[in-house]
């Protein structure tokens, strides 16, 4: 796992690998961007309610403000994987491809890439799974809430089994049939999980987690060949 994580930090250089980066970054951006846009205009449209404003007086519009940041805080926190992920997907067999070529060539050569439409598919699903399995681990979350670290050590657990199979698919899909796909990913559940971990770790972390997606697809395809080997 180290040494994937190494190798894929070690290609950030790559031009193939910085053209996805910038496509990704910026299209990840002004999604939330929008979003951030949509949440303080519903705000600020639910603060001028008739009764609401009445509530709240001459505090209204700083109330719209307020409240908006901490949605868009809040939301940023759990959504900006799921948002990232589905990003990537659109891109990731391009770091695929860029990472089997430099490192593994004879593996490169037999890969079928899985078009646009399976990418995006893939990408929606993706997105689907993170935000679902976080909203099932809602309860959970409220209830470790008095224990301090129990939600943050539940975050991580739901976004690594999430990521990881997530991740472990975008790399699969280019070197394996749909049928062939339940029975590996039942087999490849740890190696997968270990995956999703590293990638969980680095959208936890400040700065580096705009450079998570692309770097987890790298480690992916790292830990997809030694799963092989």
């Amino acid at each position: 796992m180290i040494r994937a994580l190494l190798l894929a930090a070690a290609q950030l250089g790559d031009r193939r690998i910085l053209v996805v980066l910038a496509k990704s970054l910026a299209l990840t951006l002004l999604l939330f961007a929008a979003l951030g846009y949509g949440l303080f205009a519903a705000f600020h449209w639910l603060a001028l309610q008739d009764r609401v404003a009445d509530w709240l007086g001459a505090g209204a519009e700083t109330a719209s403000w307020i409240g908006g940041v901490l949605a868009f805080v809040l939301l940023a926190w759990f959504a900006f994987p799921a948002i990232a992920i589905a990003v990537i997907g659109l891109f990731a067999d391009e770091v695929v491809e860029a990472v089997e070529r430099r490192h593994y060539p004879e593996r490169a050569a037999t890969a079928r890439s899985p078009g646009i439409a399976r990418s995006a598919r893939m990408a929606l699903a993706s997105a689907g799974r993170v935000i679902g399995y976080n909203l099932l681990a809602a309860p959970f979350y409220l209830l470790l809430l008095f224990t301090a670290v129990g939600p943050f050590i539940l975050f991580v657990l739901v976004n690594a089994v999430a990521l990881g199979r997530d991740l472990g698919e975008m790399v699969a899909v280019r070197h394996r049939p749909a049928e062939a796909m339940p029975a590996w990913l039942a087999a490849t559940r740890g190696n997968r999980a270990a995956t999703g971990l590293v990638a969980t770790g680095l959208f936890m972390i400040p700065i580096v987690n705009l450079l998570a997606p692309v770097l987890g697809a790298a480690v992916a395809t790292h830990m997809y060949r030694e799963g092989q080997a």
